[in-house]
């Protein structure tokens, strides 16, 4: 019974990381986008990088579901909310 309890709470926390990871990418992406920081600096190369190869997976997948809206991608909003949803249910129900 403890380990199912100590597995769904680490779930929850990589759940609860991965979301993050999300936001300080479309963030950082955003950033390069407008010129604020460049992406020859170093750090900013290797952690975008590392975000890129985190969270472009699943963002490919959810986007090959999503209807093309043009310039704005709406695809890290809906990954953002399936993951609270998951997280909403790991904490409800405990799985």
């Amino acid at each position: 019974m403890y380990f199912f309890d100590f597995f769904a709470y680490i779930i929850y926390e990589i759940l609860h990381l991965y979301k993050y990871a999300v936001i300080i990418y479309v963030i950082l992406n955003m950033l390069v986008s407008f010129d604020i920081i460049n992406y020859n600096n170093k750090f900013v190369s290797i952690v975008m990088d590392c975000l890129y190869k985190i969270t472009e997976p699943i963002l490919k997948l959810i986007r090959k579901f999503l209807p093309n809206s043009g310039v704005i991608d709406f695809s890290p909003v809906l990954l953002i909310v399936i993951i609270h949803g998951l997280q909403f249910v790991i904490g409800k129900y405990g799985l």
